[in-house]
């Protein structure tokens, strides 16, 4: 013998389908801030003689183990 079947009441209200405010804004912002980025990039230098920081650390951490 089967259980009988309990179906969900029918809707009476439409369902809320407006989007918020930041679900348009947060990606518009997004690709704004990468199409920036790729914009920059061509402007870019590579570093000269100078390393960085954590380059000349790791370097002197390399010549006092090894």
């Amino acid at each position: 013998m089967s259980a009988p079947a309990h179906l969900p009441a029918p809707r009476t209200t439409a369902p809320d389908t407006r989007l918020h405010w930041w679900t348009l804004a947060l990606p518009a912002l997004a690709f704004g801030l990468l199409l920036l980025l790729l914009a920059g990039s061509g402007q870019a230098h590579a570093a000269t003689d100078e390393g960085s920081a954590l380059v000349q650390v790791t370097h002197q951490l390399l010549r006092a183990v090894g």
